[in-house]
């Protein structure tokens, strides 16, 4: 340290009279004592104030100049030095050092300024200002196709350089994309993948740049999927493996991406290692296994990959998919799950898949899993089921292969997304379908658990589902019997309720609902709907004009079914319905002013 203090003092003499080889030897001595402490001589140096006379030093015509950069870069490694750096006026010195044509100037220059970056916000400002970035991608444009070692050095780090600047700052990754750096980062991987070092510095860099929306675009009118897969098959270390994992995930949530790394060979790289990983315990077995079966579901969610990898339901990759359902690993089981509920994006995938007896496959998982209870399986599991109910061809081989049984056992679950998806499961199930409504309609336990959960004000999802599938036993079975076991089990307030709901569709479904049960059983529901102020809730939707047709139109049906009832009779009268209904007379709506006229001749015969 001593020597330390002895070259800084001499290097503040040599900096002023500009003795080239006092100067030089001054410096080698910092480098020194930087390689063997360089927190401690960093504060030296920055304690005896020679930050300051490193800018005049940073002379491109100066053979100290690569020395002088190297310190810095070294300095920059502290994070308490990068400020006093930017402070010192440094940046826009090592800047111009960018136009340089001298290979070690540039490589000391690029390591200072990276550092200099690196979780820095001062730093990275005063590169912005002094264009910096823009220079260094420059370089990478016109160096890219140059293989030589020393080249490839270069590279590497104006690569690390652009990443510590852009890291984690949307606005610096924009400027990047809008400079065009991906497609020069692309070719760069292609040409220069033997070498370690690079190629995972630009891996970083996508990762850091395919965050952002911009980016996918530019990624997808280059080949950065072939060039991904050719390094993954390459690779044999865990690490490696991930490095180019974290760059596949965020680009495979763009669609055109989807499909180039599908065509790309993707999924047989990600089914092998699947294969390979299935049995192993290690830690880094169960993370790869994850990440593989995960990206796998990713690459579903393009309509066109999705279709592709299907092949009209004789694909390999859909039958090794299909063999993940019974596996005894339970992230295998849920993406393969997830996979099935992938496909059942259309009719026809659908149709195929019910027809090929993968329901059977999902009710024996379910099975599992009613006592071990893995609630993402479960949940995956019913996501599939709900989306093969959908085709109305479906809906009764589905029920006679005892679906609606195995998804009644998860009725006693607590968790909502397991809860919500069974609704949806249930409600796909009996659409159209008037025996299975009829019959899941008179479940008193079903019904008493609907009534619970459309009180679920926390979970606005179970609550809205559970409230639909309270109509849709009651429209689509048409059944006295489902309709005094809804009144008997509380659930007429909710329908009425939901008659108010900000979705037409779902005040639609309640009117329908509770036209029905005014038609059916209006003695046994009147208590309940003079309750839940049922006449003034028509009253309200007929007079709003923002109300659909389709609503307007239900609710003066409505009116007419609970004018045998005598204390609605007499609400309807209070609340003056007749000049509401006169008024519908003259409405655009063919319908709506037919049923107005009717219900106003029905209004005034019954006044």
């Amino acid at each position: 340290m001593d020597n330390l203090s002895e070259a800084l003092e001499k290097l503040k003499l040599a900096s002023t009279d500009s003795a080239t080889d006092s100067v030089e030897s001054c410096l080698d001595c910092l480098l020194k004592a930087l390689a063997n402490n360089n927190t401690e001589a960093s504060v030296k140096i920055q304690e005896m104030g020679v930050l300051p006379l490193l800018p005049t030093l940073l002379n491109p015509q100066s053979s100290c100049t690569p020395k002088v950069a190297n310190i810095i870069a070294e300095l920059a490694k502290n994070e308490f030095m990068r400020s006093p750096c930017v402070e010192a006026g440094l940046i826009p010195p090592l800047v111009q050092l960018l136009n340089s044509a001298d290979q070690e100037v540039l490589l000391q220059t690029g390591r200072a300024l990276g550092n200099i970056c690196y979780d820095s916000h001062e730093g990275r400002s005063a590169v912005d200002l002094a264009g910096g970035a823009q220079l260094v991608a420059e370089h990478i444009k016109s160096l890219f196709q140059n293989t030589e070692p020393e080249n490839e050095k270069l590279l590497t780090v104006f690569c690390g350089m652009l990443m510590n600047y852009s890291n984690n700052n949307d606005s610096l990754q924009a400027q990047l994309i809008n400079m065009g750096v991906i497609p020069t980062l692309v070719k760069l991987l292609g040409i220069h993948s033997h070498n370690t070092a690079l190629t995972e510095m630009c891996l970083i860099a996508f990762g850091n740049l395919a965050e952002l929306e911009s980016s996918k675009e530019q990624f997808a009118s280059t080949n950065i999927a072939e060039e991904l897969v050719r390094l993954f098959q390459k690779q044999t270390e865990h690490e490696k493996k991930e490095m180019i994992f974290e760059v596949l995930a965020p680009l495979a949530e763009n669609d055109a991406i989807k499909l180039q790394l599908v065509e790309a060979g993707l999924v047989e790289c990600l089914l092998q290692v699947v294969a390979q990983t299935v049995d192993g315990e290690r830690e880094e077995d169960i993370a790869q296994l994850k990440t593989s079966s995960d990206l796998m579901v990713l690459l579903l969610l393009g309509d066109e990959s999705m279709q592709k990898l299907f092949e009209g339901g004789k694909g390999s990759v859909f039958q090794r998919v299909l063999s993940w359902i019974p596996s005894h690993n339970h992230q295998l089981q849920l993406a393969g799950a997830l996979a099935i509920a992938n496909f059942a994006r259309n009719d026809g995938n659908c149709i195929h898949m019910v027809d090929t007896g993968i329901v059977q496959k999902l009710l024996e998982l379910l099975d599992r899993h009613v006592e071990e209870g893995n609630v993402t399986v479960q949940h995956a599991a019913l996501s599939a089921l709900r989306n093969l109910a959908i085709p109305v061809v479906n809906k009764s081989k589905m029920l006679s292969a005892g679906v609606a049984d195995v998804v009644l056992k998860f009725l006693q679950s607590e968790m909502p997304p397991v809860q919500f998806k069974l609704l949806g499961t249930l409600r796909m199930l009996i659409d159209t379908q008037a025996e299975a409504a009829d019959q899941l309609g008179t479940n008193g336990k079903l019904v008493e658990r609907l009534v619970e959960w459309c009180e679920a004000k926390d979970h606005a999802g179970v609550m809205g589902e559970s409230n639909r599938l309270l109509s849709a036993l009651i429209r689509h079975s048409k059944s006295k019997e489902v309709v005094r076991t809804v009144i008997q089990g509380g659930g007429v307030k909710h329908l009425v309720t939901m008659a108010t709901s900000e979705h037409m569709i779902m005040q639609n479904e309640a009117l329908v609902a509770l036209g029905l049960i005014a038609a059916l059983d209006l003695v046994a529901a009147e208590k309940d709907f003079v309750g839940a102020s049922l006449v003034s809730v028509l009253h309200k939707l007929l007079s709003d004009e923002r109300s659909a047709p389709e609503i307007k139109y239900n609710s003066m049906i409505l009116i007419c079914s609970v004018m045998g009832s005598e204390p609605l009779h007499k609400e309807v009268q209070s609340l003056e319905f007749i000049d509401v209904v006169s008024k519908l007379r003259a409405h655009e709506n063919k319908t709506v002013s037919h049923q107005a006229s009717l219900t106003e001749q029905r209004l005034t015969a019954q006044s």
